[in-house]
């Protein structure tokens, strides 16, 4: 299969890019910088990352769409006002993720923007439970670039104006350059910030117009430590098809008002929901310096395998290396002493609160992946 390219790839490339293959796409890992500093330009100002890579997936319909839609999705989407954003997901009957989501309400129906590496799937599923009255469709004509950090509402709001009167996981639309374009305040970095969508043949020119503002190009190796110290979840990693939104500590994404609802997996989560699981997702903080990488094998103090990392790193803003993972429940109290097997050693580590570094986005809702 031929590796796709982004519109942006060319500016990627002009900007001395080092590129891997990820999800069918080539994309930009880092930059001349290297990881640990556009990590850091993030956290005190503003980044740009390339995330036209993901499914930007547009269902239009009447107004019975939103009570179908409830029959896939955990999320209450009657009161779900337009511009609204939620994080939610799409199961499978054993309560087992298909893919990690947001939903937007937008005027005629909703926005979805889906992982990469799933959205192919995702369109086949959810196609296949809708009625075919529903217009479905991934634009493949726009590119999605998020601008994350501190100083994210300052460059952007002399681009397009008002944009910083947006509220958190909240969006709407705007004009650049004679076009329209949507714009969510949300991101994927625990940073205030945005997610633009945007024609390709704008893209572009506008990233250069936030370059020239004073922010800075940031690579996929960025994105992943800024996610993981705070403390969201990667698909494919954290999340999979065997593992429930219970089990990975995401109970508050399931809307309280559907927990009695039918959708799939419903059973398994009300289940789960009263009774408990058997493993969930913590976070972990080595007492050394060792990096404990995904599949790192976890012990309790009496030498039981009770788990194991599915996400691990250098964490920059905190200087130290940082972990998530599943372990047995009786083991994920807040301090319990773990070991991770690293290199054929027992490294002692704690279970720890996430996020590792405290989330900065603007007041709202704070428990989300965007």
């Amino acid at each position: 299969m031929k590796v796709k390219k982004t519109s942006l790839f060319n500016l990627h490339q002009k900007n001395g890019a080092k590129f891997v293959e990820f999800a069918g796409y080539q994309m930009p890992i880092q930059y001349k910088e290297g990881i640990i500093e556009e990590h850091k330009y993030t956290r005190a100002h503003s980044g740009i990352f390339d995330v036209s890579h993901m499914g930007q997936l547009f269902i239009i319909g009447g107004d019975d769409l939103t009570k179908e839609l409830e029959k896939i999705f955990p999320t209450d989407l009657t009161n779900l006002s337009i511009n609204k954003s939620k994080y939610s997901f799409l199961m499978n009957d054993n309560a087992g993720i298909h893919d990690d989501l947001i939903i937007t309400k937008v005027d005629n129906g909703f926005m979805i923007i889906l992982n990469a590496a799933c959205k192919e799937n995702d369109f086949k599923i959810i196609e296949k439970k809708l009625d075919k009255k529903f217009d479905l469709k991934i634009r493949e004509d726009l590119s999605l670039v998020a601008l994350q950090g501190p100083e994210a509402k300052h460059v952007l709001e002399k681009i397009i104006p008002q944009s910083n009167n947006l509220k958190f996981m909240h969006g709407n639309s705007f004009t650049f350059e004679d076009i329209n374009i949507y714009i969510t305040r949300s991101g994927y970095t625990g940073e205030d910030g945005f997610e633009i969508s945007i024609d390709n043949s704008k893209v572009e020119s506008f990233v250069e117009i936030l370059l020239k503002n004073g922010s800075k190009l940031i690579g996929l190796g960025a994105r992943d430590t800024l996610r993981l110290e705070a403390g969201l979840c990667l698909y494919g990693h954290d999340l999979n098809e065997k593992i429930s939104p219970i089990e990975a500590n995401l109970k508050w994404a399931i809307s309280k008002n559907r927990i009695n609802s039918s959708f799939p997996g419903s059973s398994i989560i009300k289940k789960q929901i009263d009774e408990g699981v058997k493993k969930i997702r913590v976070g972990i903080k080595p007492e050394t310096k060792v990096i404990a990488r995904e599949k790192t094998k976890i012990f309790d103090q009496n030498d039981k395998l009770i788990g194991s990392v599915t996400s691990g790193t250098f964490g920059p803003s905190v200087q130290g290396p940082i972990a998530m993972g599943y372990v047995t429940n009786d083991c994920s109290s807040l301090n319990t002493k773990i070991y991770l097997e690293v290199r054929g050693k027992k490294i002692p580590a704690n279970v720890c609160d996430l996020p590792f570094y405290k989330k900065n986005y603007v007041k709202g809702e704070i428990n989300v992946r965007s």
